[in-house]
């Protein structure tokens, strides 16, 4: 059994690239910044022409009876509560003199508990001074209905005293009653002495009960004034000052964020969903062909433009000059930019010799252009055939959805792929090296167009010689006698190599 040294692509290859993630969010910042923008052109607009109410605030100290240092705040929230209850909203509307709805006020005004003893009160109205009569209103309901609850709790507390109160003293008279009628002469009988001792001890604890009883009822009633007296407005009903451009700052930061966080998730569920290679390493592996040129995305800075694209005329240059077959360039995602590099490259090998475009691209990118002076003779693929075989031939092609597979062969045996990074999706470019290896198509190389800036991976296939540009002159010699085979894309190799270990 021979053991494969090709590593296992489901062990290397992780669920999610979170590298490859990173760059194709990041390749689409238009995306996330018109989201923002958006976000916060939506923000300052709802500032503007969603102004808030007018509304007033006033704030109620309330003091209740079971205050206690250590209470978190549920007499507060409590009260909060009874606040927000239609019948505090009908006593408000009635001292009004308003029909209002009491249901509909309830959506008026909110209640905030500040600290233990603090309710805040803040209310809505169709003008400055509505609001703040409102905020009055309301403040003087609810104490009044708080003071009225304090009052009742306290009366009814020392009701029930006062009632435990009377039967105890009901009874005591019953004792003194026991008491009085017993005759003197009945001090002399022992048994009658200790029922006499009885009585006597249970009137003396009747008499405690019932001063207690006392007591604790004058203490409930005590207690009343107090909370009476604590429940007060401290601060008086007031409009609150709304600023313009405070609000539209506010609401355009808010919108901002919002439109940049929406932005970003869009961004990054579109990528995952879509599987759009966008790294060197990715595109590579896909199109089981390296990566050997890159052509940066037009720029402000046209000098460092124009020397990449002289750059990469001069690289492309030296490869179709060393290919005895016919080559083509095939464009994915970049018609336009695979037309331009196809005249810069007519252009540069038209010293050694005249140079025929061949246009097989499906729009109007070569056919509908102006020839200049010292341009290359542009042909349609209807009239390849007719093309001298002493002239060298250039073929510009599109392996986009579409195509006609069978005839990019009449273009050239061999090719230079002209990709644009993040275009085709992975499952596409399979299809394009399945494609191009079953018409017998040689890859060359990738040439990347619009490369991301930090991509720092390798775009070279360095196990497999066939498919990268240095093994076009590192391959053996072939052997006398033995068939000649055409080169075949990574995944074909791996899948043979796979075929191979399984038998």
């Amino acid at each position: 059994m021979t053991t494969s040294t090709t590593p296992d692509s489901s062990a290397t290859t992780p669920l999610l690239d979170l590298q490859a993630l990173v760059v194709a969010v990041r390749r689409r910042r238009r995306l996330w910044y018109a989201m923002a923008l958006l976000g916060l052109l939506a923000g300052a607009a709802v500032a503007v022409l969603m102004p808030p109410p007018p509304t007033a605030v006033t704030e109620v100290l309330v003091a209740h009876k079971e205050d206690q240092p250590n209470d978190t705040g549920t007499l507060i929230r409590t009260d909060v509560e009874v606040l927000g209850t239609t019948r505090i909203a009908e006593k408000a509307l009635r001292s009004l003199h308003s029909s209002a709805d009491p249901e509909d006020f309830l959506r008026d005004y909110r209640g905030t508990g500040v600290t233990n003893n603090l309710l805040k009160i803040t209310v809505t109205g169709g003008s400055d001074a509505e609001a703040v009569s409102r905020a009055e209103a309301l403040a003087d309901a609810f104490i009044a209905d708080h003071v009225q609850r304090m009052r009742a709790t306290a009366d009814a507390e020392a009701k029930a005293l006062l009632d435990q109160r009377d039967r105890m003293k009901d009874e005591l008279a019953q004792v003194n009653k026991d008491i009085g009628g017993r005759s003197p002469q009945t001090e002399t009988d022992p048994q009658e002495s200790a029922g006499i001792e009885s009585l006597f001890a249970r009137r003396a604890e009747l008499t405690t009960r019932v001063a207690d009883f006392n007591q604790r009822a004058e203490e409930a009633r005590v207690g009343t004034p107090q909370v009476v007296a604590g429940t007060q407005i401290v601060d008086a009903p007031r409009p609150v000052k709304h600023s313009l451009a405070k609000a539209a700052a506010t609401d355009a930061a808010i919108g901002l964020v919002l439109g940049l966080v929406l932005g970003l998730a869009l961004a990054a569920v579109g990528v995952v969903v879509a599987d759009r290679p966008v790294l060197r390493r990715d595109i590579a592996a896909n199109l089981g062909a390296s990566v050997i040129a890159e052509l940066p995305r037009r720029s402000g800075r046209r000098r460092r433009t124009r020397v990449a694209r002289e750059r990469l005329t001069a690289h492309l240059a030296r490869t179709v000059r060393g290919s005895t077959e016919p080559v083509s360039l095939l464009e994915l995602g970049c018609a336009r930019g695979a037309s331009v590099i196809a005249l810069d490259l007519a252009r540069a090998m038209a010293a050694e010799g005249t140079v025929t475009v061949i246009d097989g691209l499906p729009g109007p990118q070569l056919s509908d252009r102006r020839p200049k002076p010292g341009d290359p003779t542009v042909v349609g693929g209807e009239r390849a055939a007719a093309v001298s075989p002493q002239e060298r031939r250039l073929g510009v092609g599109s392996v986009a959805p579409g195509t006609a597979w069978t005839d990019l062969r009449y273009l050239g045996t061999q090719t230079v792929l002209v990709v644009r990074a993040g275009h085709g999706s992975a499952a596409w470019l399979h299809t394009v090296a399945r494609q191009l290896a079953d018409q017998h198509i040689a890859v060359i190389g990738v040439v990347l167009i619009d490369p991301d800036p930090r991509d720092r991976t390798d775009g070279t296939l360095w196990d497999g010689l066939h498919t990268a540009l240095r093994g076009r002159s590192e391959r053996p010699a072939q052997q006398p006698g033995r068939r000649r085979t055409e080169r075949q894309p990574m995944w074909a190799a791996r899948g043979a190599d796979n075929d191979q270990e399984a038998r």
